[in-house]
Formats: C-alpha cells, sequence, structure tokens
C-alpha cells in the first residue's frame, strides 16, 4: 500500500458513491481518512446494490475501504463541537451531500475556510454546488444523461430502448461518480499542495456531469469542432457509429475469442504481416487515410481476418509483444479481463478478506508505485466502529465520550 499522502488526515461527510469515492481514493494514497455518518445507519451505500451479508454490500465493501467511521449527530452541540475538534486536524473536507446541507449545519465552505484557512473543501455532485440544475437530487445515470452520454430512441410502443450514436461523445466518458471523483481527488492534492506552501485553502466545486464531458474531451472537442476540420484523411471511417476499416477493428481468432487489430501505422501493419507468415501483406498499402495513418478499407477487412482467425487470442498477444505491432485482447466478461496474464501482473483486482463479508474481490489501483502491490490497508467499517478511537485521540474526556455515544455514566 502506497503511503504518498501518509500524514495527511481527510475528514469525508458523503453518502452513496460521489463523495465516498473521492475519499477512497485519498484513503488509498495513504490519507488517514475519517468518515463522519449520522447515527445510527450512516452511509445507506451499505445496504445498497446488493448486501453480501446485512449492512455490507458491495460498493460498500469497495469505496468505503481505507477508512475509519465516527457516527456524530451533528445537530446537537456536543456533535457539532467534536465534529470542529476533528476539522482542527485535518488538510481536506470530502463533501458528497447534495448542495446546501453542509451550509444548512453551518459546516459549509464559507464556515469550514473561515475557522480553517488551510483548509481544501472539495465538493463532488451530480451537477455541482452552481447553476440552476444544482439543487436536482441525483444519481449516476442522471450525470452521465446531461452531458449526453445515453443514446435513446423510442420504440413502436412509445417505450425509450437504449440506441447506438452515430458519432461518440460522452459515451466515452466513462462512469459520472467515478471520473468526478478522479478529478475532485486531483484537485484536491493540487490545492493541498498549496495549501502547504502558502497556507492558503481552497473551496473545490466539481460536478460528475462536467467530469463525464472532460474525461471524453476527444470525442467532444472531434464533435464541436467538426465544421472546423478541413482535412479529414486522418480521421477514421465510420457507419452508422461503427468503424469501417480494416487496420482499426475487431477480428475473431481461432478460439472464438477477439481481438482488437490497430495495425493504421504502416510499420505495425509491416511488423504484423511479418510475424503472420504473410510477407505477401507486407507494403501493401490500403488507403483510407494519409501519410500518418492508414486506417484501411472495407475490401481488406475478410483479407485481415482470414489471417486472424489462423491463431488464438494468446498467440496473438506473445506475436504482439515480441514483434512490436499493435493488436489487443478485446475481451467480453469480467472473468476472462480477471484471468487474463497480463492484467493478473497489474494492481487492478485484488483479493482480499473483509472481517464480516468474508473474501472480497477488490477493484485496486491503476498505478503501481514504486513497484508496490496494492493491499487494503482497513476494510470498510460498521456505522460508527472507531467512533471511541478518534474522539480519544481528539482529547475527549470519559465524561464527554459518554456523553456523545451514549454509553452511561459511572
Amino acid at each position: 500500500m502506497t503511503d504518498l499522502l501518509a500524514g495527511v488526515r481527510v475528514v469525508e461527510s458523503a453518502v452513496l458513491l460521489n463523495g465516498d469515492t473521492v475519499g477512497m481514493l485519498l484513503g488509498d494514497l495513504g490519507a488517514d481518512v475519517v468518515k463522519v455518518e449520522a447515527p445510527p445507519l450512516g452511509d445507506y451505500l451499505r445496504y445498497f446494490l446488493g448486501q453480501i451479508t446485512p449492512g455490507v454490500s458491495v460498493p460498500h465493501a469497495q469505496v468505503n475501504k481505507n477508512k475509519r467511521s465516527v457516527t456524530l449527530d451533528l445537530r446537537t452541540a456536543t456533535g457539532l463541537d467534536a465534529f470542529w475538534r476533528l476539522i482542527d486536524t485535518a488538510d481536506v473536507f470530502v463533501d458528497g451531500n447534495r448542495p446546501g446541507v453542509c451550509d444548512k449545519l453551518g459546516i459549509g465552505p464559507a464556515a469550514m475556510l473561515a475557522r480553517r484557512p488551510s483548509m481544501v473543501y472539495v465538493q463532488h455532485t451530480g451537477f455541482g454546488a452552481s447553476g440552476p440544475y444544482s439543487t436536482i437530487p441525483t444519481h449516476g445515470m442522471l450525470m452521465n444523461a446531461l452531458v449526453g452520454a445515453h443514446c435513446v430512441v423510442e420504440d413502436a410502443e412509445g417505450q425509450m430502448r437504449g440506441g447506438t450514436f452515430a458519432v461518440d461523445g460522452a459515451n466515452l466518458g466513462g462512469e459520472a461518480t467515478s471520473v468526478g471523483a478522479l478529478h475532485a481527488a486531483l484537485h484536491a492534492v493540487a490545492a493541498l499542495v498549496r495549501a502547504r506552501e502558502t497556507g492558503k485553502g481552497a473551496y473545490i466545486d466539481v460536478a460528475a456531469s462536467d467530469a463525464t464531458a472532460a474525461v471524453a474531451w476527444l470525442p467532444m472537442s472531434l464533435q464541436r469542432n467538426d465544421a472546423r476540420i478541413t482535412d479529414r484523411s486522418g480521421m477514421a471511417q465510420r457507419s452508422d457509429g461503427e468503424l469501417t476499416g480494416s487496420r482499426y477493428q475487431f477480428y475473431a481468432t481461432a478460439d472464438g475469442k477477439v481481438a482488437l487489430f490497430g495495425c493504421i501505422e504502416q510499420r505495425f501493419w509491416d511488423s504484423w504481416a511479418r510475424a503472420a507468415g504473410r510477407d505477401d501483406l507486407v507494403g501493401q498499402s490500403a488507403g483510407g487515410g494519409n501519410d500518418a495513418v492508414e486506417w484501411g478499407m472495407v475490401q481488406e477487412r475478410r483479407q485481415v481476418a482470414e489471417v486472424i482467425r489462423t491463431k488464438t487470442l494468446a498467440q496473438w498477444l506473445t506475436l504482439a509483444a515480441e514483434h512490436d505491432f499493435a493488436l489487443g485482447a478485446a475481451y467480453q466478461s469480467v472473468e476472462d479481463v480477471a484471468a487474463d496474464p497480463h492484467i493478473q501482473t497489474r494492481n487492478v483486482f485484488v483479493e482480499g478478506e473483509h472481517p464480516v463479508a468474508g473474501p472480497f474481490s477488490y477493484v485496486g489501483s491503476p498505478a503501481i508505485i514504486d513497484g508496490e502491490p496494492y493491499s487494503v490497508r482497513r476494510h470498510a467499517p460498521a456505522p460508527g466502529e472507531h467512533t471511541v478511537e478518534i474522539l480519544r485521540e481528539l482529547g475527549l474526556s470519559t465524561e464527554e465520550l459518554n456523553e456523545l455515544t451514549g454509553a452511561p455514566k459511572k
């Protein structure tokens, strides 16, 4: 487990995925993430999207790992006082609530920065904390849909069904809560660097919908600037949303799996042809491009398909690695992805153990830092699992602890 953010304390106030994911990303980097929850049940993600055991759902086990949980009723004077004592020890505050919730509790960005000017206050919401839609409650697909990520068509019965865009756009931007959290965590760490240099904190307002568009910057910018393009020779050819060229295309392999062929540069095409034992194809020009790239033509697809079908996917991947040409697996199931020998050398899938739910398959990190394997420092906690531990760290007396936790006085 990386310790890049060791010594950084993050206080998180969030339910569901927007805020939870930001805290997870910072916790995965080594920060001490303290999740402040409302008693008695806390974050209801625990009971949402499939429970392994009562109170431990799959998304909770994944996104609330590497955190500690403290339950505080911020509507009470004692709860609010304990919260501020916790904030006095923190560097970053993650607000994953609807806009205005923390303001009503008296802990919004203005109050937070007035008390602690060096605080990095990062708020991650569906549509952002400003703008005419900011007060609308959101779930994941709403955030994607606002920026045009879902193609829908009306069927004969008047029902809306999924369709296919003729041209890619925000549909390539990823799942909104995740990509928004990445931007929130990135900006939080950047603001933390400035705060440690200057003492100046920041209020960061991240919309998951905006992040979806930002991650899909390439297709979105191509669409927005389409009328300005004067030379289209280097652009992929499409029909009804599908790639039509032969050299950037999906092909079936001998074992019934799928390879994505990407030899749009002539040098990669020639390397592939030699590795395939097809010297007759070396130097073949297929058109559909320019001096930089050749996308290939429809007529060439059958020729490439026949060659790709002569070997298994594993054989093609071995040849691609050895002979320097662009070809990769296009798996059709998560099980196949997890079983891939290359994926298994990375940090993306990690097996762990939750003390209540038992064995759990985590999605880890895309970054390998200093060669370290990814590991889970803390399991996703029960509501208030660390309340006494954290409040003792803050120096609360036994009497104050009893008042906050409801323990009987001695």
